[in-house]
C-alpha cells in the first residue's frame, strides 16, 4: 500500500488530536507489543506510538519494524512519536479509510 502526499496530509490532520496509546520503553519492541499494535490498528486504523527516553530504540527503526511485521504505514515520525495507519479489514471500523482521498490514476 502506497500513500500519496495528499493522503498522508489528510492522515496527519486526523492524527493531530490523538494521544499515543502505546509507549515503547527499556524493553524495546517485541512480538507481544507488535500483536497489540496490530489489534489496535484493526479497530482504530490510525494510532500514535511514543518512545520513552529510557529506550535504546530509534523511531525510524521501530516504524520500519512495524511496517514490515504488521503491513502498516508510518505516516509521520516527529521526534519520538510515530503515527501509524492501516486500513481495517472490517467495514464497521473503516471510519478513516472511507474518508481517505482517492489516489490519482496515472
Amino acid at each position: 500500500m502506497k500513500l500519496t502526499g495528499k493522503q498522508k496530509s489528510f492522515l496527519r490532520s486526523k492524527a493531530h488530536h490523538l494521544h499515543p496509546i502505546f509507549q515503547i520503553g527499556k524493553n524495546g519492541i517485541n512480538d507481544e507489543l507488535l500483536k497489540q499494535i496490530g489489534e489496535a490498528l484493526e479497530k482504530r486504523e490510525l494510532i500514535k506510538i511514543s518512545l520513552l527516553q529510557n529506550t535504546d530504540e530509534e523511531a525510524a527503526d521501530v516504524a520500519s519494524a512495524v511496517e514490515e511485521t504488521i503491513d502498516a504505514k508510518a505516516v509521520q515520525i516527529i521526534g519520538r512519536v510515530i503515527v501509524l495507519f492501516k486500513p481495517s479489514s472490517q467495514e464497521k471500523y473503516q471510519r478513516i479509510s472511507s474518508q481517505l482521498p482517492a489516489a490519482k490514476k496515472e
